[in-house]
């Protein structure tokens, strides 16, 4: 048995979630998401809680059922507060700008590049060494992020690069050598 597939999703007030051939949606107060579900799952909505029910005990079945848990838990806190991730660029001369539906990275490179924003993600530059990664589909968002950081890996010996706000750079040491001993 799941334990996570187990645990119940408590819907917060203006939160509506329906489950009609095997489509999942879920609507609230900063959009509408939905997700497709495949296997012998039902989902089932009981006052202000749903329960993600799997029909028939099989492994593959077991696995899906916490998964489908997690992803209408995700969903639910998508429509309610949003998702975001900060992402901080770090280099000599390097910075960033947002212009009109894109974000123009000069980031060590001999031309700027150019990201555009994807549907259904905002981004924002509220400094000129920050990015800022929001929107209410938890997947879209970290894959958007990952994209941005993609662009300049962070790398460990003088820490330049894209990476989260959160992240920890191991640093690694330079050549300690001399110039050659006799």
């Amino acid at each position: 048995m799941s334990r996570i597939g187990k645990l119940p999703v408590h819907l917060p007030a203006g939160v509506t979630v329906t489950f009609e051939n095997g489509l999942l949606t879920v609507k609230g107060a900063k959009g509408t998401l939905t997700q497709q579900v495949v296997g012998d799952i039902d989902i089932r909505v009981e006052g202000a809680e749903a329960h993600v029910i799997k029909k028939v005990d099989t492994k593959e079945l077991e696995a899906k059922h916490g998964l489908y848990r997690a992803l209408l838990h995700n969903m639910v806190v998508g429509v309610t507060q949003g998702y975001s991730k900060s992402l901080k660029v770090n280099g000599v001369g390097w910075k960033v700008a947002k212009q009109g539906n894109k974000v123009v990275l000069n980031v060590g490179f001999s031309h700027p590049v150019e990201f555009p924003e994807p549907a259904g993600v905002q981004l924002s530059c509220p400094s000129a060494n920050e990015i800022v990664v929001a929107g209410i589909d938890k997947t879209l968002v970290g894959q958007t992020a990952a994209n941005i950081r993609g662009i300049r890996v962070p790398e460990p010996y003088h820490g330049y690069g894209i990476a989260y706000s959160d992240e920890v750079i191991e640093r690694k040491e330079g050549k300690t050598g001399g110039k050659g001993k006799k």
